[in-house]
């Protein structure tokens, strides 16, 4: 084992004595690097095999926030998410400790049964409207969810308008396209369907759906909040999408309003946004194009 790989085992050891009970000894164990600025692991302890990640510091809160996600979509008994086994701080990083998901060969109803637990997971709503009792992440931009009433104004307050600022401070959009944004913001009332708001997995596309041991799909690494359901199936749709099963399936157990498939791309402002401040001015084009009629 190298000198890395032993540093991050006795990182793993103090995890499990720390905070997990009845762990036992350590089985086997993998590093590897998770992506951005985490560092990830998997586990076979007495209780399991099990996936961790952390981080050096950074970005606090956002594995903690990725742990009430995961566990929140668990209560809906709709969609199968990892169970979260430990979450917290150690040595000033933070951990989260879940469920190790084992890929088999998809299921013939695979699309077709996402589809029907999606449509499941947007039936549930929330008395405050549209929000979440906490804050998250989406990738590593901060995700402000403050309860609002309209479904409208939360889009554009907590949405839209708050990457906008960001990329206007860090100077990655101009006040042209700012100003673009406002005629969009005034026409929005009448473009959005009114509906309740929908508990959305918030960053639904193929790369956070794996395939489970049962053939089916279990959903990772959530951004959740009670919003406005098109929001997810739009994003879905953003790399490539899912097989039209999906799609068509959804619409059986839960019928999207008529002109879906026009309003896909106004949706899909608000990650373009996200895209524009964490990896660079590449989705602009994208953005002008849609704003363009406004």
């Amino acid at each position: 084992m190298s000198n890395q790989n032993q540093e991050q085992y006795q990182f793993i050891e103090e995890i499990l004595s720390a905070h997990v009970s009845n762990a036992g000894k350590i089985q086997e164990f993998e590093f590897f690097y998770g992506g951005n600025f985490n560092l990830a692991g998997r586990i076979k302890i007495d209780l399991g095999e099990y996936f961790i990640k952390w981080n050096q510091g950074e970005h606090k809160g956002l594995l903690e926030s990725e742990a009430k996600n995961l566990k929140l979509l668990a209560s809906t008994s709709t969609v199968s998410v990892p169970s979260v086994l430990a979450f917290g701080i150690q040595q000033e990083k933070e951990f989260l400790i879940m469920e190790c998901v084992h890929s088999i060969e998809k299921s013939n109803n695979f699309n077709s049964d996402l589809g029907e637990k999606i449509a499941k997971l947007h039936q549930n709503t929330h008395a405050n409207g549209f929000g979440l009792a906490y804050d998250n992440f989406i990738g590593l931009s901060h995700q402000p969810n403050e309860w609002n009433t309209n479904g409208v104004d939360f889009f554009i307050q907590n949405r839209l308008l708050f990457q906008i600022e960001k990329a206007l401070y860090d100077r990655k959009i101009d006040k042209k396209l700012a100003e673009k944004f406002e005629n969009f913001f005034k026409e929005l009332p009448s473009i959005f369907p009114q509906e309740k708001s929908s508990l959305i997995h918030g960053d639904l596309w193929t790369g956070n759906v794996m395939v489970n041991e049962s053939g089916l799909a279990t959903l990772v690494d959530p951004t959740c909040y009670y919003g406005f359901r098109e929001a997810d199936i739009a994003f879905s749709t953003m790399f490539g999408g899912f097989e039209e099963e999906f799609y068509k399936t959804y619409n059986e157990h839960f019928p999207l309003e008529k002109g879906f498939h026009t309003r896909i791309p106004y949706y899909n402002l608000y990650p373009l946004l996200v895209h524009v401040n964490l990896f660079g001015e590449g989705y602009i084009p994208t953005i002008e194009t849609i704003l363009k009629p406004f």
